[in-house]
C-alpha cells in the first residue's frame, strides 16, 4: 500500500498531531491552554511549537512583558491545509483497511484459538 497524498510526516507524531488538532478548532490559543490541555511540560510544548513554526504551520504572538508575558499560538493557512490533508490521508489508510480490503485475508483468531 502506498502512502496517500497529503500524509504529513511532520504532523504525524502523536504530540504534534495533538497540538495541530487542538489548534485547528480555534483561531488563537494561549500557550498555557495548549500545554495544560495536552499535559505537556513547557519545554516539550515549546520544542513542538518551534518545529511547527519553522515549517510555517503555525504563528506565535507574544504579548506583554516580564512575568505577565503571554504567548498565543495559531495555525497558519498552510498549517490548516496540511492538517486537513493529513487527516484525509489517515482516513484513506483506515478506509483501505476496511472490511472489503480484508475479504481475501485470513480471519483473525481469538487468543484461545492460537494454541490449537
Amino acid at each position: 500500500m502506498s502512502i496517500p497524498t497529503g500524509f504529513d510526516e511532520l504532523i504525524h507524531p502523536a504530540t504534534r498531531l495533538s497540538v495541530v488538532a487542538l489548534l485547528a478548532a480555534t483561531e488563537w490559543a494561549d500557550f498555557a491552554f495548549v500545554r495544560d490541555s495536552l499535559s505537556l511540560s513547557d519545554s516539550a510544548l515549546s520544542k513542538q511549537l518551534h518545529t511547527l513554526e519553522e515549517a510555517g504551520y503555525l504563528e506565535l504572538h507574544k504579548e506583554g512583558g516580564g512575568r505577565r508575558r503571554r504567548t498565543k499560538v495559531r495555525l497558519t493557512d498552510r498549517g490548516r491545509t496540511a492538517f486537513e490533508g493529513h487527516v484525509a490521508a489517515l482516513r484513506a489508510i483506515v478506509d483501505a483497511a476496511g472490511p472489503q480490503a480484508a475479504a481475501g485475508a485470513e480471519p483473525r483468531r481469538q487468543p484461545s484459538e492460537a494454541g490449537r
